[in-house]
């Protein structure tokens, strides 16, 4: 396939630490392929890196996402920012030398413009949210514990309460999740400390009513949940062989997108399944690791991150799922694909029927 040449976005000054941002950043002089064999496209962010975590605006017009500057994979610190598809142009949101981190998913809420996400500025990771114009003034502090650490967070859809992954300082075994109310700082346990498992990556559905998250007992392989919030009741999703993490929810509420692997594929895809359960549909098909997938408002894409190109594994690099089997893989750049046309038809959304 003949290669298109990439457009290099312009990097804009905003939000905190924008000037060194044009500083520091360098621009990475090849963009890599545009479009995979599955039909995924590259998303032309040219600065280096590693990319991240990737979520939708309210609109669908805009991806925030992490960008980790280290040589390699989840290697901070990490900044904050956000690409307009339509002018393909990135501007900073959080680049202070810390590591701040933003997760797919309920990320960006509709009703008060705020970005959800966990940071290093404090004597260890607390959660915050910030206004997606990246005013200084707009920073606020929802989480603060001397023992317990913050990751992860997800934003209700009502934009007053978050649900995060927990982890004592130090000690990044056994996640618990935890819901704290904006404002009040003191948080409730959903799963239960030791008794639960491992469980991490909560994600809130569209509608509130629901929170899916991955958990995991002993040595066994990571599982999809879903915690009713009326019920209190939690509930398995997904069974078998292989992790399954990085859940987030269709924008009609009755699907979960994330990545998994098994015996048959090594390297993790993407799969969509059901919340009633019932057998996964893949969505990706390449080679290398497929993670941390988002859908978008209309439900007719999904932004995830992969490596640029496949390449041979790199030593000391580690997997994009927390506690997932020790496979190495690169650092990572933005991707869309389409939603196949046999599941957009199954949502709830505007311009396709619901069956």
């Amino acid at each position: 396939m003949v290669k298109r040449k990439a457009r290099h976005p312009a990097l804009i000054a905003s939000g905190a630490g924008a000037a060194l941002l044009l500083v520091c950043a360098i621009a990475s002089a090849e963009t890599g392929p545009e479009r995979r064999s599955d039909g995924a496209s590259r998303i032309p962010v040219v600065l280096d890196g590693s990319f991240q975590n990737a979520a939708w605006s309210p609109s669908g017009a805009q991806i925030v996402f992490t960008r980790f500057r280290g040589r390699g994979y989840n290697k901070g610190p990490a900044d904050i920012l956000i690409y307009d598809l339509q002018q393909a142009t990135v501007h900073n949101l959080m680049f202070d030398g810390r590591t701040n981190v933003t997760q797919p998913g309920s990320t960006w809420n509709a009703r008060t413009d705020q970005i959800v996400f966990s940071s290093t500025r404090k004597e260890h990771d607390e959660i915050f949210t910030i206004r997606s114009d990246g005013r200084l003034t707009s920073l606020k502090q929802l989480t603060s514990d001397e023992e317990y650490a913050a990751y992860e967070p997800s934003m209700s859809p009502d934009g007053q309460s978050v649900v995060f992954e927990s982890h004592t300082v130090g000690d990044r075994s056994n996640g618990v999740i935890r819901r704290v109310s904006v404002g009040l700082l003191k948080p409730q346990d959903i799963t239960e400390p030791d008794e639960d498992g491992d469980c991490r990556q909560p994600n809130w559905s569209p509608a509130g009513d629901a929170i899916v998250y991955q958990k995991r007992k002993e040595k066994g392989p990571w599982d999809l949940w879903i915690y009713d919030l009326r019920s209190k009741e939690h509930r398995q999703l997904t069974t078998g062989k292989g992790d399954k993490t990085d859940a987030t929810f269709s924008p009609d509420g009755h699907w979960v997108v994330y990545s998994a692997d098994n015996s048959r594929l090594p390297q993790a895809k993407l799969f969509a399944i059901n919340t009633r359960g019932g057998t996964p549909i893949q969505i990706t098909q390449s080679e290398g690791y497929d993670g941390a997938p988002s859908w978008s408002p209309d439900g007719k894409s999904i932004v995830f991150e992969s490596p640029a190109q496949v390449s041979a594994p790199l030593e000391g690099e580690e997997s994009g799922a927390p506690g997932a089997s020790k496979r190495r893989h690169p650092p990572t750049v933005l991707w869309t694909i389409s939603v196949p046309e046999s599941l957009r038809q199954r949502l709830c959304v505007s311009g396709a029927p619901c069956h």
